[in-house]
């Protein structure tokens, strides 16, 4: 049985590539420990501030709803303006194409230039650069000049959604420990649920990303761990006043 596996753009390759999940990955992903992050730092700060439980939780959800809605706004406007950019750039080489021959001249220059700088001898880059030329030539200059593929631009919608739900999603869990009635069981269940979080959060970052799992795994772990205690620490300061 073949073990190929076809890569986004249909070509059989030998092995499988995991580059193209990272915008959709970054946003899911990030998203879902932001929520994961926040709400229990708040939750850290507003417990060890001895506050009433109905402040608790108007707090927790006030955050949540907030959060989850500032994160799909800055996810779409961050998006949107990369994918702006590359519509800018796609422009401008249809503009410098239809310029004229001299200008479409310079262009086959330039992607012979970049051909040779990938290795190959200045008679081969230029046979490349012109049969490639005949097709698509807009194609093919996004994709070897700028690595920008026209079939797959940023998606600011998608970035948006998947940014929100992930944030909603990481952010109620801890919601539970408002539940538990003992102060300090509480902040032990928000640190137990969030250290068993953020494994696995590390984990299918490196799973799906195809990358080595302990140190993603530490990087979250340990970002996290000094967030609640930054929290619990003013929230405890607080309560001393």
């Amino acid at each position: 049985m073949s073990t190929t596996q076809p890569d986004p753009h249909g070509v059989t390759i030998g092995h499988k590539h995991y580059s193209h999940r990272s915008p959709v990955l970054r946003a899911a992903l990030l998203g879902a420990n932001d929520g994961l992050v926040s709400i229990s730092a708040i939750l850290m700060g507003v417990i060890a501030g001895n506050t009433g439980d109905r402040i608790l939780l108007l707090t927790s959800v006030s955050a949540i709803l907030a959060g989850s809605i500032s994160m799909a706004v800055g996810e779409y406007v961050s998006v949107s303006t990369q994918r702006d950019s590359e519509r800018a750039d796609i422009q401008k080489e249809i503009d410098e194409h239809a310029k004229g021959p001299e200008s479409v001249q310079r262009e086959l220059d330039e992607l012979t230039a970049i051909y040779i700088n990938k290795g190959l001898s200045p008679e081969l880059a230029r046979m490349v650069a012109e049969e490639l030329s005949r097709g698509d030539v807009i194609r093919v200059h996004m994709q070897d000049e700028l690595g920008i593929d026209i079939d797959n631009l940023s998606s600011p919608s998608k970035a948006a959604l998947f940014s929100g739900i992930s944030f909603l999603f990481g952010s109620i869990i801890p919601l539970v420990a408002i539940f538990v009635k003992n102060k300090w069981i509480r902040i032990g269940t928000i640190v137990v649920i969030d250290l068993i979080l953020f494994i696995f959060f590390g984990y299918l970052s490196a799973r799906l990303g195809g990358a080595p799992k302990g140190r993603p795994i530490a990087r979250i772990i340990t970002g996290g761990l000094f967030a609640l205690g930054i929290t619990f620490a003013a929230g405890y300061l607080f309560s001393l006043l």
